[in-house]
């Protein structure tokens, strides 16, 4: 089994950025929207998801040669609340994704860079165990905020 962390450690409002480990080593820099409530439009909720390779129909439109090799088998966090289509996968900026989780080598103020070279080598090793259902990865920090009522909130 293949069990990856990713802790978010730098939260904006534009978005989430984190580190992606196995085995306490850091692989790889993540960008995220921003952490709000969860649902579409945010941030994915802190938790233990699964990492299966399944097509993706977002990147079969592509006709980059490097973009249609992974198209048929992306990496999908599955099981998440409230959402569909999450996937790990290549992006610089908030903008690149749709709620997905976006990788990089090195991170700046809302972006990750070198972000197919890190795709590439975390590819190659979650490739075999999310191939079998045996790739897991546990979201930790950010905490949605709850929204309050405001009555409760002057009792």
């Amino acid at each position: 089994m293949l069990e990856l962390l990713l802790q978010r450690v730098w939260l904006t409002d534009k978005s989430s950025c984190g580190e992606l480990s196995v085995d306490a080593k850091v692989l790889c820099y993540s960008l995220e929207l921003p952490v709000k409530d969860g649902l579409p439009g945010s941030a994915i909720p802190p938790g233990r998801y699964q990492v299966l390779l399944q097509p993706s129909p977002k990147f079969h439109l592509s006709t980059d040669p490097w973009v249609e090799q992974y198209a048929s088998k992306m990496p999908h966090l599955v099981n998440i609340p409230n959402r569909s289509l999450i996937m790990i996968h290549w992006g610089n900026l908030p903008e690149n994704t749709d709620g997905c989780i976006l990788v990089g080598l090195t991170h700046g103020d809302d972006e990750v860079g070198e972000s197919r070279l890190a795709f590439e080598s975390l590819y190659r090793i979650i490739e075999g165990s999310a191939t079998i259902g045996d790739c897991w990865i546990t979201v930790q920090g950010g905490i949605p905020q709850v929204l309050q009522d405001p009555e409760l909130s002057t009792l």
